[in-house]
């Protein structure tokens, strides 16, 4: 059972075709969909690129993409610039209390982005603790609204992916590279940025590339604080919502030049990548080493601070939470009224958050382990096409993929849009990609004769993989999983664009709270998500045996 670069129609090759299939379906028509309505005029049915004009004509629309560039390039280098040296310090370093900062870190980078922004809010808004705190001493500090406040809140919600990637590459390191450079007189700082940097570049880039991903697809942050700073992904639902039952070809056109837009950002990191990429071979990993005065001081200072700053919204969020809300304001006391409040209002979005992801994370395993067999050992024309089409959801921002969406299903045959369906179909094709990438790493260290003994011993194929291959998978496809899974329960870009009354989940339900300026009850339902992401990443890390999580 050899690897074929010809395709055949085996149980293997129906699967390919199966998962083609449902790709072309639910992705590809959808996605094709959207740029058909681009290019069409609504009235006449004939070819326009009158949308487009329109959108580049108007400064109104090119300064927004602007924006989106200045904020999503801000936030990418400050959280290379926090994230790198920050997992450098982890790795070479004793650091007290490290297990539970990284525990720390994790969760800061898991909780929904908008969430950050409405606890800034709580903490540097207008009426914030901190800037009313520094009114009354007589400071003026800047508030969190506008492009500094997005960029801030981006950043704390983002640097811990940089952690995570940087750390995972950094235990690849050889310690005798570091020894080496320390004899040629090349240490500390220099040598970080000398050696270091230049070692763990592809994964930088890498995780250079998430992050401005995640930063120029995010809506919540930049509609919360933006006020004036529009960017992308904010204008485009706002045409969007307002061309829904009229001409939606301009809101299609916007949400094409965001797809051409994150694939050239793609393709370019992907090109600067391999043209630097290298194999990375540890025989003897780094070694922590105890600092020494003034350098000891400086870091666990360095490393405290950024994860105190990093996680404080969290911690204020569940703290107000508990404090007694009069109408829309924070009154003095404590009480479990705004979790009353929570679960009387919005009892059926909890029960949505777990159900809807649920669902998608059973299809998600399925495929996963299906598309990384096809990607390793069946390697051919139509599984690298299966590949390709996984890899889409990356370079699609959520907001698009939704419209895209609830514009292909709005109408028969296939009338899926306002259902839990349709929900569960947006969060399987975001988030396979997590669990496929860790299913394949998995499986590589997977030798084929383990496979091949099963079947010369009378088992059939399927039996041989489900029996036999799965369960070695199994490291790989729980860490995708859990990842899935904790993304999945606070997305906002898509099910924004898809929920109804009935299909509310809890990240929906936070968001419209704090629009309405209900905070007690925003502060619950946060601080229920928060819990629901705290107790994944428990379950993750018992799964996972107790190891550290990296990237």
């Amino acid at each position: 059972m050899k690897n074929n670069n010809k395709f055949r129609l085996d149980i293997w090759g129906v699967i390919t075709l199966v998962i083609i299939l449902l790709y072309l379906v639910f992705m590809i028509y959808p996605m094709g969909y959207l740029i058909v309505q681009s290019v069409i005029d609504g009235e006449t049915g004939q070819f326009t690129m009158e949308n487009f004009a329109k959108f580049f004509s108007k400064s109104y629309y090119s300064d927004t993409l602007l924006n989106s560039f200045k904020v999503s390039i801000a936030a990418t280098i400050c959280a290379l610039l926090i994230g790198t040296p920050l997992a450098y310090l982890f790795s070479a370093f004793r650091i007290r209390g490290k297990a539970v900062l990284s525990i720390l870190i994790v969760i800061a980078s898991m909780s929904a982005p908008f969430i950050g922004a409405y606890s800034w809010i709580l903490l540097l808004g207008r009426s914030g603790v901190i800037t009313s705190f520094f009114r009354d001493i007589g400071i003026a500090i800047p508030d969190i609204y506008g492009f500094g406040g997005i960029v801030m809140v981006m950043t704390l919600q983002l640097f811990p992916l940089v952690f995570l990637y940087a750390r995972g590459a950094l235990k690849n390191i050889d310690h005798s590279l570091l020894e080496a450079s320390k004899n040629l007189g090349c240490s500390g700082i220099k040598c970080f940025l000398k050696v270091v940097v230049p070692l763990i570049m592809p994964t930088l880039l890498a995780a250079a590339l998430l992050v401005f991903m995640r930063s120029f697809a995010d809506f919540g942050t930049p509609m919360l604080i933006g006020e004036g700073f529009r960017t992308f992904p904010v204008i485009l639902y706002t045409e969007f919502i307002n061309e829904v039952g009229g001409n939606d070809g301009f809101a299609a056109a916007i949400a094409v030049i965001a797809i051409v837009i994150t694939t050239i950002v793609f393709l370019a990191q992907k090109y600067v990548s391999n043209r630097k990429s290298f194999a990375l071979n540890a025989l003897h990993p780094m070694e922590e080493k105890e600092a020494k005065g003034g350098v000891k001081l400086m870091i666990h200072i360095f490393a405290y601070l950024v994860v105190g700053i990093a996680i404080m919204p969290q911690c204020y969020v569940i703290y107000t939470s508990f404090k007694n809300v009069e109408g829309k304001v924070f009154a003095p006391g404590y009480s479990l009224g705004s979790y009353e409040e929570a679960f009387n209002k919005m009892g059926k979005s909890i029960q949505n958050t777990i159900l809807i992801p649920l669902l998608a994370l059973v299809v998600i395993i399925l495929l996963a382990i299906l598309i990384a067999y096809l990607a390793v050992r069946r390697r051919n024309m139509l599984t690298n096409t299966v590949d390709v089409l996984s890899m889409i959801p990356y370079i699609v921002p959520g907001t698009v993929l939704g419209i895209a969406l609830l514009l292909g299903f709005n109408k028969p045959p296939v009338l899926i849009s306002g259902t839990m369906l349709i929900m569960v179909i947006a969060l399987v094709i975001r988030r396979l990609p997590y669990t496929i990438r860790s299913s394949v790493a998995n499986l590589q260290q997977i030798p084929m004769s383990i496979e091949e003994a099963a079947i010369s011993l009378g088992a059939s194929k399927m039996k041989a993989f489900f029996r036999i291959t799965v369960p070695m998978m199994a490291a790989g496809i729980i860490s995708g999983a859990i990842l899935s899974w904790v993304t999945m329960i606070s997305e906002l870009s898509t099910a924004i664009i898809l929920y109804t009354g009935n299909t509310k989940t809890l990240t929906i339900a936070v968001y419209t709270e704090v629009i309405r300026g209900n905070y007690g009850t925003a502060a619950a339902l946060s601080t229920i998500l928060t819990a629901l992401t705290v107790l994944s990443l428990l379950v993750f890390n018992r799964l996972n045996g107790g190891k550290e999580m990296s990237l």
